[in-house]
């Protein structure tokens, strides 16, 4: 640990005062730099430059079940902090449901550090415009009447300490970049194209990622060439179709529909009045099929990611686990404060131990379950080529543009930017305003093909929002092409 030999003194004295307290755990992240950047470029204009900076400690403790938690941006204050969290737990005790357990676990010392060649945030503002502008530029042609480009950066650095020794030291370097075009079509109503910052799951999250041609320019002209084709498209007629999602929609029905009720969290109910709950209880885990065979949710360790942090907000070291396996569900999302609950409640063990999803968006936020990187595993269908070839009727759909989850995860509704119409083995034809629709369960057991390797892509999500207060949090998504079988598109049926 590198943080200052008298600041970990104090943490260090205020864990051991909780336990004396009556504590049986408790835990302080030190957030020593929380800086974030966006810029936004629209129409070749400076529309945002906005640049935040955060340092503080947030303290968590538990007693007779109940937890407490308090932040302080004075350094000066960590012991009152401290004292603060243990009295929110001693109020918390009084109304208290479920009694909270940690259970146990080995102290944990190490240091994460993302690979990266260059910090985005000591590249000089004009490197990063002139960058923005050159992808501006390419943007700017007919058909095109409004483009934006937008780069969002991210950088932390967090000790954690807790009462049962562990000690971390982890950065986070998160860039994001996105590029969208936008026209009106034939019947004045406005079409767009977009492109997010990917990656195939592998190489460094610095500014070199994003200045590489390859990873980023190099898609405005496809996204331009596509947004022609919409403004004279028809719009996608009702028909029950198969549906082939390509990453960029993929990720999102994966995120909505796999990601957040997976939460354990959302399973046991508390997130109901906030974000939603479940349709997954307790007692489904390890026998409820999910989706079909085809069907392989995993946890993964990717190397470029943001859902990737080494150790999670309870110091529990990230592992690589099923989430769904062959269409069956065998785990959830979840940190070790709710495992005991869970297992109570399904009346047998069907957690075995925390997946490392405790997650805070900041010092003075609580940790609660969130995604990392949920991803679906690639299949042996081949390419996406090998996949359309093998479709008699359907349609391909790319990038979201509105959603409709039910409040429990169990159905949804999905608008995306493009279609291309598949008919006996080909493409055949570009269709605008695509939607389909289904039932999480109905949708996911009639997965039937699943792309390659070269058709898996990891996909980022900056802006997840979870909580109450709301924490924004981001999180990475690998998915290949995917093909589901006799899908509701269009409004019909």
């Amino acid at each position: 640990m590198t943080v200052s030999g008298s600041l970990t003194a104090i943490i260090k004295e205020q864990l051991q005062r909780a336990l004396d307290a009556g504590c049986s755990f408790a835990d302080a992240r030190y957030y020593e730099e929380d800086s974030t950047q966006s810029l936004i470029l629209y129409d070749g204009n400076l529309e945002s430059n906005y640049r935040r900076f955060e340092r503080g400690i947030g303290v968590r403790v538990l007693k007779n079940g109940a937890v407490g938690f308090a932040a302080t941006a004075d350094l000066d204050r960590i012991p009152d902090c401290f004292a603060r969290a243990l009295a929110n737990a001693e109020a918390a005790a009084v109304l208290l449901g479920f009694p909270k357990d940690m259970g146990s676990q080995p102290p944990v010392h190490g240091t994460y550090k993302p690979p990266f060649e260059k910090d985005p945030f000591t590249v000089p503002l004009p490197e990063i415009l002139n960058l923005m502008k050159t992808v501006d530029q390419q943007l700017n042609e007919k058909p095109v009447e409004h483009r934006m480009v937008r780069f969002y950066f991210q950088k932390r650095r967090i000790f954690y300490f807790n009462s049962e020794g562990s000690e971390i030291e982890r950065w986070v370097m998160n860039p994001f970049a996105n590029m969208t075009v936008m026209a009106r079509d034939n019947e004045n109503r406005t079409q767009r194209r977009s492109y997010d910052l990917d990656s195939d799951g592998t190489g460094a999250r610095g500014f070199e990622w994003v200045a590489n041609p390859a990873s980023f320019a190099a898609h405005a002209d496809r996204i331009k060439s596509e947004l022609g084709q919409l403004l004279s498209a028809e719009t996608l007629p009702p028909a029950r179709r198969d549906v082939i999602l390509l990453p960029g929609q993929g990720h999102l029905q994966v995120h909505e529909t796999i990601g957040h009720p997976l939460e354990l969290d959302r399973i046991l109910g508390y997130e109901l009045s906030f974000a939603g709950g479940s349709h997954v209880k307790p007692q489904d885990i390890g026998t409820l099929r999910y989706g079909s065979e085809k069907l392989n949710a995993v946890v993964m360790i990717v190397e470029n990611s943001p859902g990737t942090f080494g150790y999670d907000d309870e110091g529990t070291p990230q592992h690589q686990y099923y989430l769904i396996k062959n269409g069956i569900l065998v785990n959830v999302l979840c940190c070790r404060l709710d495992l005991g609950e869970a297992n109570a409640k399904a009346g047998k063990k069907v957690i075995e131990r925390s997946g490392a999803s405790a997650r805070a968006a900041g010092f003075y936020k609580t940790p609660i379950d969130r995604m990392t990187n949920v991803c679906v595993e690639w299949g042996s269908d081949g390419t996406l080529e090998d996949i359309v070839r093998a479709t008699e009727n359907g349609v391909i759909l790319d990038m979201p543009v509105s959603w409709s989850i039910g409040s429990n995860r169990e159905h949804f509704h999905f608008g995306c930017e493009i279609a291309w119409e598949v008919k006996d083995g080909r493409r055949t034809k570009v269709y605008k305003n695509p939607t389909y629709q289904g039932h999480t369960l109905e949708f996911y057991n009639s997965l039937d093909m699943v792309g390659d390797r070269s058709t898996w892509r990891l996909v980022q999500v900056p802006n997840c929002g979870k909580g109450e207060p709301n924490q924004i949090m981001e999180v990475g998504h690998g998915v290949p092409v995917m093909r589901f079988r006799n899908v509701i598109t269009g409004e019909g049926r």
